[in-house]
């Protein structure tokens, strides 16, 4: 089983709150989703380190995504989100590490879209498969 077919469901609620922000804000280009996710990625590491993540001060649409994606990594992680208590979340069913593991990849998918269609290549052509 690929990568991609293991944890699918995660790697399209990821994309589903990015593109939630790209159909919001249609200016959104690659770059901003890419440090987003740079920064979730760098956030979990800490957590998973026992550190306490860095604070940071994001340009707007940049830490919307961010707020978006995360909701969902943690609703995956069993803490809650998108409106819902952490007790009322669903059981944690992927660990810090696979989260971080979908979102690096997602990043790849970022970079690779962009070489091919220029500064909103990724968010163009993973809109087009979120309904």
């Amino acid at each position: 089983m690929t990568f991609e077919d293991e944890y699918l469901d995660v790697l399209q609620n990821i994309e589903f709150a990015i593109i939630s922000v790209y159909r919001q804000h249609p200016e959104v280009r690659d770059s901003v989703v890419l440090r987003a996710i740079e920064t979730l990625i760098d956030t979990y590491r800490a957590e998973a380190r026992g550190q306490t993540p860095k604070s940071l001060k994001l340009p707007e649409t940049e830490a919307l995504i961010f707020a978006r994606v995360r909701e969902v990594c943690d609703l995956r992680l069993g803490r809650g989100g998108l409106g819902m208590a952490a007790e009322q979340a669903p059981a944690q069913d992927k660990t810090v590490e696979e989260i971080v593991a979908c979102l690096r990849r997602i990043r790849n998918s970022v970079e690779r879209w962009n070489k091919r269609g220029g500064q909103q290549g990724h968010v163009t052509f993973v809109n087009q498969f979120i309904k």
